[in-house]
């Protein structure tokens, strides 16, 4: 007998679920290549432990200064450098998905690790890759033909298969925590891993406790893939996008001009005052759409929604391309248009339908972390460069984009020419 599978489609429908059922609609379907190696603490599968983990992660990301200046400072940190590196370029074509790629994994090393990597450290390089690696298996026709018919897994030579690639991310982060168990004062944690190890001395004796050694490197390879892969993919697409629509780009680059100046960065106290900027970061996310269907959720009992009887354990997809561009919601939902995000009198006004994070009680756990790292590399960047299309490359519009949204963030070729205007340094 198959599983049933519901698909929800537009705006009113993902919120009804998501948000006014959150509840219900709060679980995820088992994935039995995940469960194997996860023994049940993955977010992305079934978890009777997300609520607790979830709690604690969101309060130890605070403690750490999630949000505050001083992660802010961080970035900019990390910005200079990046900064710094793309100057090098010349102005020539080049492709910046390695460069931003660095930055974004070496503040999230920063976040977990407390640990900011250098751009030719090798041990950045090995981060990376364990990231792309783990990302792309997950993804694999392997795995969720595997997931379909969990049979297989009990053959050895595709259980290997399976998992080749998953590991390397595991062994990365069991690096980290015995470099952290060394130096771990428990009454001045440094960094995320230090919360958790403080977590873990508190619950030793407690032999059933959910904050463990596995939980512990499940979680931490969790957030390193979820935190990295995405961002620096998004920040490719809005550069990409900026090359496309260069009226939209010169207008961005004049109200930083005009509210923050050449001398300093963006922070985000200056957000409020950059409605425009922000704006059309808000608007390359939502045609960026680079979670189309987020994760899937599953019903945590019967549930009577919209005139259907669903079964408890039914598979959700909640199909956010559909929220992104309902016509409902959106004036133009097939055109790139910041004006999505404006009001009247030119101010920001967030839309309801904006959910690249997903929504309800399993939103995106990084979303503030994403939602700064965005604005502020991208304020800083445009700041700084105007980017442009390689030369005799043509204009796209915004379905173009869209539609050939891979290749404009791994293969996508563009020149940063640096503005007279700006001389950032600090």
């Amino acid at each position: 007998m198959t599983e049933p599978i519901v698909v929800l489609c537009g705006y009113e429908v993902v919120k009804d679920a998501l948000v006014n059922h959150g509840e219900q609609f709060s679980q995820r379907p088992r994935h039995p290549t995940i469960d194997i190696y996860s023994k049940g603490f993955a977010f992305s599968s079934e978890c009777k432990y997300w609520r607790q983990l979830r709690r604690f992660l969101l309060g130890a990301l605070r403690n750490f200064g999630m949000g505050k200046k001083t992660m802010e400072d961080e970035i900019h940190v990390e910005l200079r450098d990046l900064i710094s590196a793309i100057s090098q370029t010349g102005g020539k074509t080049f492709n910046p998905i390695n460069l931003l790629g660095s930055a974004v994994n070496s503040t999230i090393s920063y976040v977990l690790f407390g640990e900011k990597l250098d751009y030719q450290d090798p041990k950045l390089h090995e981060l990376i890759i364990a990231v792309r690696k783990h990302v792309s298996s997950i993804f694999s026709p392997i795995h969720q033909i595997c997931n379909t018919f969990p049979f297989l897994l009990k053959l050895p030579f595709m259980k290997h298969k399976v998992y080749k690639d998953i590991f390397d991310i595991h062994h990365f982060v069991r690096k980290q925590i015995s470099r952290h168990r060394e130096t771990l004062d428990t009454n001045s944690p440094r960094d995320l891993l230090d919360y958790f190890l403080v977590k873990l001395k508190e619950e030793e004796l407690n032999t059933g406790s959910i904050f463990n050694d596995t939980s512990l490197i499940v979680l931490m390879s969790g957030l390193l893939a979820a935190a990295t892969d995405t961002t620096s993919s998004t920040l490719k697409f809005c550069l990409v996008v900026m090359t496309h629509f260069p009226e939209i780009q010169e207008k961005v680059q004049r109200e930083i001009d005009e509210v923050v100046g050449p001398d300093r960065f963006p922070r985000m106290q200056d957000r409020p005052q950059l409605p425009y900027t922000n704006a059309v970061i808000h608007e390359c996310q939502r045609i960026l759409d680079l979670a189309p269907i987020g994760l899937y959720h599953a019903l945590s009992e019967d549930t009577y929604f919209r005139g259907f009887m669903l079964p408890k354990g039914t598979t959700v997809i909640p199909f956010l391309s559909s929220v992104l561009s309902d016509p409902t919601l959106w004036k133009m939902p097939d055109e790139f248009n910041p004006g999505h995000f404006l009001d009247d009198k030119g101010q920001f006004k967030a839309n309801p339908a904006f959910m690249p994070f997903s929504a309800g009680l399993r939103m995106c756990l990084g979303e503030n972390l994403a939602r700064m790292e965005l604005f502020l590399f991208i304020s800083a960047l445009l700041q700084k460069f105007t980017f442009t299309r390689t030369p005799g490359s043509k204009q796209l519009d915004c379905n173009s984009l869209r539609n050939n949204k891979p290749a404009m963030i791994v293969s996508s070729e563009l020149c940063a020419v640096p503005r007279s205007t700006s001389s950032v340094t600090k």
